[in-house]
């Protein structure tokens, strides 16, 4: 088994934490980031509940250093906060000494902005600079323009599996050659566009979200950005960087079962499951702990379920959702789960899948409820969208 694509950097900013530190202590006290709307005015406000960042524009403009005057949207603003980051902790003095990419996910883009202002483009030409920043490329390109970055940059929108898949093409193009070191990750803001959107659909909850419970009632929403540092063996040696953990396997697939739902059988989820041991090497039994995708719906959880049997049979490791912690972060939730992965390798934990009661009645398997401390080597993390989009990302010890 080849070790796979080292990580060097990560860096986060979400609902229970603005760094990587505030993030794992939020997660091994128990301590989720779920709670009423503050930044957004919407009609919702008072009917449910969110993994919310609580700072204003004005706050991260002010953090930034952003001329009055810009055009940033707020999922900009979070990525080049948690991007920077990264850049930080891998030790990154110049980013273009090396052959260096971005891949950044994003389903949101600056839709926060444009919804705010659309009104009042007609009338204001003070606010159509906004108009600009509303594609979900702009915001992977001032965040390239904030590091400095002259290389590659590209987007990925592939839903709640957006993140999986930059991650995933990250890797890629160090195995082939193609770039020597890649930024990869995604970002994610709370919207009114998204909120009216996950409402229509039925699948927000009240009350915290409670992953694979047998009363599960739907998903918190959630905003956040992650990014993790991507470098090929080479450049690691060179530099005799230190390594966080390795990105060991990925896979992903597409059972096409239905716009929103995932297959009952977890056809896709399975499959992306199969195609990142076959990357990796590893088998279902080197696995000590699963990140599930684990969003409270009734679907969601049902679908994974049985994949993971299908996958691991009796053999079930330990498995747990974090989104009782930080909502469902749309593109940037699996970026999110690989720095919780890559911090349950380096301390040995599995967090608690919070809120959680009552077993499911379709299967007998149930998440770890408590922190748990063990020894961990390989880390599975499940990641599935919306259109069939399932990935699926194995992270190794170091």
């Amino acid at each position: 088994m080849s070790k796979g694509v080292a990580i060097t950097g990560m860096g986060i900013i979400s609902s229970i934490g603005n760094t990587v530190d505030e993030n794992f202590n939020a997660l091994i006290n128990g301590k989720p980031g779920i709670t009423k709307i503050e930044n957004i005015a919407t009609i919702h406000k008072n009917e449910i509940i969110v993994g919310e960042i609580k700072k204003t524009n004005s706050e991260l403009i002010l953090e930034l250093e952003l001329p009055a005057h810009n055009n940033f949207s707020r999922t900009a603003m979070l990525g080049t906060i948690a991007a920077k980051q990264a850049v930080k902790n891998a030790g990154i003095t110049d980013i273009n000494k090396y052959s260096t990419g971005l891949i950044s996910a994003t389903t949101v883009g600056g839709m926060d902005m444009t919804e705010r202002f659309f009104y009042d483009y007609l009338e204001s030409e003070e606010n159509r600079r906004y108009i600009l920043a509303h594609d979900a490329g702009d915001s992977t390109h001032k965040i390239a323009n904030e590091l400095g970055l002259k290389g590659m940059v590209t987007t990925i929108s592939t839903a709640c599996s957006s993140a999986a898949n930059a991650i995933m093409l990250g890797a890629r193009l160090i195995k082939s050659g193609k770039l020597d070191r890649v930024i990869v990750g995604g970002t994610d803001a709370l919207s009114k566009f998204t909120i009216n959107g996950f409402k229509t659909l039925m699948i927000l909850s009240d009350t915290y979200n409670t992953p694979f419970d047998n009363n599960r009632k739907g998903l918190n929403l959630g905003e956040a950005a992650a990014f993790l540092v991507l470098e090929s063996d080479e450049v690691v040696k060179k530099q005799n960087k230190k390594v966080l953990a390795y990105l060991s396997g990925y896979g992903n697939a597409n059972d096409a079962y239905h716009q929103t739902a995932s297959s009952e059988n977890g056809d896709g989820a399975f499959l992306a499951m199969q195609k990142a041991f076959k990357v990796s090497g590893l088998k279902p039994e080197d696995i000590n702990y699963i990140n599930a995708h684990g969003t409270a719906t009734p679907n969601n959880d049902l679908s994974e379920g049985r994949a993971l049997i299908r996958s691991f049979g009796d053999a079930m490791p330990d498995f747990s959702s974090t989104k009782p912690f930080t909502g469902h972060t749309l593109a940037a939730a699996a970026a999110v789960e690989a720095v919780y992965s890559v911090l349950a390798l380096q301390h040995g934990v599995v967090y608690p899948n919070l809120n959680f009661k009552t077993p499911m009645e379709e299967f007998t398997i149930v998440p770890q409820t408590v922190l748990k401390e063990k020894q961990i080597n390989n880390v599975l993390s499940n990641s599935f969208g919306f259109g069939g989009n399932c990935s699926t990302l194995l992270f190794s010890k170091s």
